[in-house]
């Protein structure tokens, strides 16, 4: 069975791009245009792993990130944080239940890596 991500960004182009890039290497990939369709999603389809746009409309990545963790059968599924912000936004996602902080703009093939080693433990 193919791993499930869920990608919660609010820009077009950069959530179909990685879509595509997920696609392409086996994963089912399910979109979130903001933080509220994020959450409804997570609870619907139980992503093996949600990426988080920190800066969407409706509800922000942070807030987004509280209430999936506030379920209980979402408390532990990671959570990779995506941000263009840099380091300033990256102890208030650890802290709001953030699994890890990726900056933007991403390189595939690390980016790639993190996923496998949330997804895929001990290949890593």
């Amino acid at each position: 069975m193919r791993k499930k991500v869920l990608i919660a960004e609010d820009q077009n182009d950069i959530r179909r791009m990685m879509k595509v890039m997920l696609e392409l290497h086996g994963y089912e990939a399910i979109e979130a245009i903001d933080g509220l369709d994020a959450v409804e999603k997570t609870c619907q389809f139980n992503p093996d792993l949600v990426l988080m746009d920190l800066a969407m409309p409706v509800l922000g990545g942070i807030d987004a990130t509280k209430a999936i963790r506030h379920f209980d059968h979402n408390s532990n599924v990671p959570i990779v944080a995506l941000t263009a912000y840099g380091d300033f936004y990256k102890q208030k996602a650890i802290d709001a239940g953030c699994t890890d902080v990726i900056g933007k703009p991403m390189v595939f093939e690390s980016f790639k890596a993190t996923i496998d080693s949330y997804l895929y433990p001990a290949a890593a």
